[in-house]
């Protein structure tokens, strides 16, 4: 070990480090001078929001995400405490994303920090209804999954319902018009689950992720209810349309639509602004393009050995 340290310490001693901090110094403040008119303003902190954001489950879910020695009586206690703390955090952060009021052109946006208090008392309101929703997800996992065997255990360790919670939270601060915050969110939950949910995607009651790794969900896609997805089903874009710039568009509809009760199986890979019927299945590793009717059945094709011989050259 001292060897080796030895070996370090002389391979940092012809390091110019200095030179190297000037040279980042010189890109990071030209970066800077391209987005922002002045003094670059403070950014949001992904810790804080991470942090807040675990808060707001635990209050959403206090017997499974609280304190371990967390007594009934003093439930309703706890609640209140973390989300007050949770919100305050959360409204800080807000407040420092609407002070970037700028767009990528460096134009004035409506948004200033003075309106965060708004998206939070808004954001705060609809918790309840968050609660709500996130109960049918956890039914649909418990009715959806025969290795389940309990309620409790499926809020605990199923990925799928991680990730949800915590769509839902984002989903719901995307709609008030923080996105940066709410992309945030998402991107842990695709860190913590391997389910990637941009936070734009509209999702109804009762939706169930089984296994859940490598599933992706793109910003524009809706979702219905009772709906079930597996493992590494993209719900994506087919393309990116340019601008008469060539810059690319953004905000349009470029995801599909799937309809109630429809489940896709493990490798779909489903993309453009198609739709999957109410009621369809669609099979595993299928490539789908084009929308398919009401109760439709979409599988592989099945194999065929090209090289068979039917016997009509003997």
């Amino acid at each position: 070990m001292t060897a080796l340290r030895e070996t370090r310490r002389e391979a940092h001693e012809d390091l110019d480090l200095a030179d190297v901090a000037v040279e980042l110094r010189a890109l990071r403040t030209a970066s800077q001078k391209r987005r922002y008119r002045g003094a670059p303003p403070p950014l949001p902190s992904r810790e804080v929001v991470i942090h807040a954001v675990d808060g707001l489950a635990s209050a959403l879910y206090p017997r499974h995400f609280g304190p371990a020695d967390l007594d009934a009586k003093d439930i309703d206690a706890f609640v209140l405490r973390t989300l007050d703390s949770a919100i305050h955090d959360l409204q800080r952060q807000i407040e420092l994303e609407l002070a970037l009021a700028k767009d990528w052109k460096g134009e004035n946006r409506i948004d200033t920090p003075s309106r965060a208090a708004e998206v939070v008392k808004e954001f705060t309101a609809v918790l309840p209804r968050v609660r709500a929703l996130l109960d049918t997800d956890v039914r649909a996992a418990f009715n959806g999954d025969p290795s389940a065997r309990s309620i409790d255990e499926i809020v605990f360790s199923f990925p799928g319902i991680a990730a949800i919670i915590r769509h839902r939270l984002a989903h719901r601060l995307y709609r008030l018009g923080v996105t940066m915050i709410a992309r945030i969110i998402a991107e842990h939950a695709h860190s913590k689950t391997g389910i990637d949910i941009h936070p734009g995607a509209e999702i109804g009651e009762g939706f169930f992720i089984d296994h859940g790794t490598g599933v992706v969900i793109g910003e524009t896609a809706i979702i219905g209810r009772n709906v079930r997805l597996y493992q590494a089903v993209t719900l994506g874009a087919k393309r990116f349309e340019a601008d008469g710039d060539g810059a690319l568009r953004k905000n349009y509809p470029r995801h599909p639509i799937i309809e109630d009760d429809v489940v896709i199986y493990a490798g779909a890979t489903i993309l453009g602004r198609v739709t999957v019927g109410r009621g369809s299945s669609i099979g595993g590793n299928v490539w789908l393009t084009q929308s398919v009717p009401w109760n439709s059945n979409v599988t592989q094709a099945k194999p065929r050995n090209e090289s068979f011989d039917d016997g009509a050259g003997i």
